[in-house]
């Protein structure tokens, strides 16, 4: 739910525009093509002018995704890796330790972690949903502080209990919501954005969920062009310092060390739209299964497990789906206006097609993208 505002519903995605991905996606191109999976959204927009701590103008939000859904306490097998860590991912000492994902992940601002966590815990208690005696939520964050009142500290416990809530399976909404509401990406308007594979020969998924708060503009590249230097306008960092949290969900039966493995290809992603991991930026990406159901009962378990040596897809799809989950998020994202005036511009969805046909890309794509190259 939008608060104290509207934003428009932007339909339109990567795939809409012709851009060529590799790769079969599932039936949504989205991480709820994983079955079980669901994601919620609170997204908080209100003011607009002069910055007034406490006050606004606020753009944030927070995200919830849920590996096994809103009614479900079993724990997931689970790996992460952080590829820089200016950045927070509470929880992870656990999941290093135990090897299991227990509860929802939660995606919101730098400065509203604490709260996130303290909410969950109480969205669970309430629910009766907290499993065992204690809980240690996992809450990851990026930095909205250019176009938001960070420091007004606007995501409370009733925005959390509204992401929880909230959270369902089918179409995930992407851009500026939820906890991408003020995020920027590659000096663009960035947020939310999500892609899926479906592996043909297994018939096992791969579903990722971004946000994308990353980057500077000439480095940007879309399908292997370079894009961010062909698009004139504004810089706004001298040096990055955003960040991205990738989650990454299968259903393919995985054991923590391997999910860790799918974790560091996130890595490889977020290098084909240009990235390099600045010092500034925390990158940090989180793999989940939702296989093995009822792995922590008392009793000895049989696990099932795929192969290492039969990972290689699984390695690729996560590849694939982290590209068009960012690009996802930079297609949908709107222009926006939030502290102190401060604009970021959306991107640009014809001069994209003008620098993608510049490349000689454009050739690779359908005759709608023809027609909008033909048009600007």
């Amino acid at each position: 739910m939008v608060h104290e505002g509207k934003r428009k519903n932007n339909k339109v995605r990567a795939r809409d525009l012709g851009i060529p991905f590799e790769g079969n996606t599932g039936a949504l191109n989205a991480i709820t093509d994983v079955k079980g999976v669901e994601v919620g959204h609170s997204t908080i927009v209100s003011g607009h002018g002069k910055l007034e701590v406490g006050r606004g103008p606020v753009r944030t939000g927070v995200t919830a995704v849920f590996p096994r859904g809103k009614r479900s306490v079993d724990p997931c097998f689970a790996g992460y890796f952080s590829l820089n860590g200016n950045g927070e991912l509470t929880g992870t000492a656990w999941i290093e330790e135990s090897g299991f994902l227990v509860g929802p992940v939660m995606i919101t601002n730098t400065h509203s972690v604490g709260t996130v966590r303290d909410a969950v815990i109480a969205w669970q208690i309430d629910h009766r949903m907290k499993y065992g005696s204690w809980s240690l939520p996992v809450v990851a964050e990026t930095y909205d502080g250019y176009l938001n009142d960070i420091d007004g500290f606007h995501v409370k416990r009733q925005h959390v209990f509204e992401a929880l809530d909230q959270s369902k399976s089918g179409k995930v909404e992407e851009g500026n919501v939820g906890g991408g509401t003020g995020m920027i990406c590659y000096e663009f308007k960035g947020g939310i954005g999500t892609a899926s594979r479906k592996l043909q020969h297994d018939r096992f998924t791969v579903g990722v969920l971004a946000q994308c708060n990353h980057g500077l503009r000439y480095q940007l590249q879309v399908a292997g062009v370079p894009v961010g230097r062909e698009i004139p306008g504004d810089t706004i960092w001298s040096t990055e310092t955003g960040s991205i949290i990738v989650i990454v969900a299968t259903d393919a039966p995985l054991l923590p060390h391997q999910l860790k493995r799918v974790a560091r290809r996130v890595t490889m992603g977020l290098a084909r739209t240009g990235s390099i991991s600045m010092n500034g930026s925390g990158d940090i990406f989180l793999a989940f299964s939702t296989a093995n159901r009822g792995t922590k009962k008392s009793k000895i378990q049989n696990i099932r497990m795929l192969p290492n040596d039969k990972m290689n897809h699984i390695f690729e799809a996560t590849v694939q789906a982290t590209e068009e989950a960012i690009i996802n998020a930079l297609i949908a994202a709107e222009t926006m206006t939030g502290i102190n005036d401060h604009e970021v511009a959306g991107l640009p969805h014809s001069r994209l097609i003008q620098a993608m046909g510049k490349y000689n890309r454009v050739n690779e794509m359908p005759g709608r993208t023809q027609s909008l190259l033909k048009s600007t």
